[in-house]
């Protein structure tokens, strides 16, 4: 979706759709609008008190000659226009109604003032992502996505927070495209490619992009050098193991740096411990966490992020067959500690042990953020909309709060203590990788993640709530069915400093 701002009076813009916020509360009006003239003024003021201003409501009003604008689209940003999301979700409605009418372009009123530039950038971000569509495997495509035209200042400000937003949702989308595929079309090797073409992708950081570097391991090298966690797991598919590497240098040279690792199981059956069929096709999306990591490796390299940042992605397939490690085997891991095997379908929390111990050795990184979805028993806790974050530094947890109500990607942080690790301690093994009976089951695997890692500041994300679409999921335009890119705008607006500063000139 092309973008373009234009500093003109909305009025005297010629457009097939003219879209203006209202805003909940009192007499909903348009936001900067301006003054209309009597006949369409009325009909303008019945559409506004339609939608009552409410998050989520558009309506249309067709001009028929009276404006250059051949209608106007109203939508609803909710009572508390400052939300973080109240123009994200607002702009999503307006794009997807802008494609339903066919046309090929659609204006958009930001309204002006402090914050503009914030609401640009979410006018930009719910216009894109909610215009993402799978349909790489239908005959009948979607219709073509209309350009974005923003009225807006055009500001320095402005103008940098919608190119960053075009990169930020571009990661996004680029995200949910490689969760959504199949296990068909995307094993271990599929995804060490897409890394490649990540580490080798055009430039666009600001003063040019800092190399990014690639390594994949395969399974000969990941046996040599003490996988036994990913080797383990991967050893009954076809489809034989990776551990994918990316290293990007956006910051001073021998600076600390964020560590990045992602749980990517192209398809989880359960192994030995098979799972029941019910939705198991759903288990394409164990790879969310490590497609996350591909995102937000994507994005740091075209926004020019000042950082040092490492994604280090686990990848497997999870399959039963003759050479399938078994319950009762104790596996031995990077970091030299044994795991007894207690169920095969706890195998997210042995392959991200070994590549945070590998991140920690390797790296010395100033933290490790991990992404998994790790455990049915963080939707029974919170549900589908709300990730799990559990970490061993406060100042990172309380960094990550912020930076989840800046993106409206919610987590809750849940607690982990001296009796969670001693539920996951084995008698015949250093750890066992289920913990005790059904209590605590996020915990318990955040826990065997702990012990995999010395003191370095660390943050664990639960996302199998939240990593695509399932029946409790809040409806959101920018999150149509299917993978829902969670993480990518959450690390990001981490790495810039919890707001916009922080990236590249």
């Amino acid at each position: 979706m092309a973008v373009k701002i234009l500093d003109v009076d909305p009025l005297e813009r010629r457009t097939r759709m003219l879209c203006a916020f209202v805003q909940e509360g009192g007499r909903p009006r348009p936001l900067g609008l301006g003054r209309l003239g009597a006949g369409v003024a009325k009909a303008v003021r019945q559409a506004a008190a339609e939608t009552g201003g409410k998050a989520g409501r558009v309506s249309v009003v067709h001009t028929l000659g009276t404006l250059r604008a051949e209608r106007i689209l109203l939508a609803g940003v909710g009572g508390d226009a400052s939300s973080p999301d109240a123009f994200r979700l607002a702009s999503g409605r307006a794009a997807q109604r802008a494609r339903e009418a066919g046309v090929p372009e659609f204006s958009v009123i930001v309204p002006g003032g402090p914050g503009a530039e914030g609401r640009a950038a979410q006018v930009v971000e719910g216009a894109r992502m909610s215009l993402f569509s799978f349909d790489r495997y239908k005959r009948e495509k979607a219709k073509a996505d209309p350009e974005l035209v923003l009225l807006a200042p055009r500001s320095a400000a402005v103008r940098r927070a919608v190119s960053d937003a075009e990169r930020i949702a571009d990661a996004v989308v680029f995200t949910k495209g490689i969760a959504n595929l199949p296990p068909n079309d995307c094993s271990p090797a599929t995804l060490a490619g897409i890394a490649r073409a990540v580490a080798g992708g055009g430039g666009g950081g600001r003063g040019g992009k800092p190399r990014m570097k690639c390594t994949v391991m395969s399974k000969p090298q990941l046996k040599k050098l003490g996988f036994g966690g990913i080797t383990a797991v991967g050893g009954g598919s076809a489809n034989e193991p990776r551990l994918i590497v990316l290293e990007y240098g956006g910051g001073r040279r021998g600076e600390r740096p964020v560590a990045l690792v992602g749980k990517a199981v192209t398809f989880d059956t359960g192994g030995i411990s098979l799972k029941p069929g019910d939705k198991m096709d759903e288990m394409k999306f164990d790879k969310c966490g490590g497609c996350t990591v591909l995102g937000v490796m994507k994005a740091v390299a075209e926004l020019g992020v000042r950082r040092n940042v490492v994604g280090l992605v686990p990848s497997v397939e999870n399959m039963p067959g003759g050479e399938s490690y078994r319950p009762g085997d104790i596996v031995r891991l990077y970091s030299g500690k044994t795991a007894e095997i207690l169920n095969t379908d706890a195998e997210g929390r042995l392959i991200l042990a070994d590549a945070m111990a590998y991140a920690e050795k390797r790296y010395s990184p100033e933290a490790i953020i991990d992404f998994a979805t790790l455990t049915g028993a963080c939707i029974v806790a919170l549900g589908t909309n709300v990730a799990g974050m559990v970490t061993n530094d406060d100042g990172l947890g309380g960094a990550f709060m912020r930076s989840s109500r800046n993106t409206a990607e919610e987590i809750w942080q849940l607690p982990l203590r001296d009796h969670h690790m001693e539920m996951i301690r084995s008698d015949v093994a250093d750890v066992k990788n289920m913990g005790t009976g059904r209590a605590a089951g996020t915990i318990t695997a955040a826990a065997f993640l702990r012990e995999a890692i010395g003191d370095t500041p660390w943050a664990h994300f639960d996302i199998a709530g939240v990593a695509w679409t399932q029946a409790a999921t809040k409806e959101k335009p920018y999150n149509p069915k299917g993978a829902t890119g969670f993480g990518v705008r959450l690390v990001l607006d981490y790495l810039s400093g919890g707001g916009r500063g922080g990236r590249g000139q």
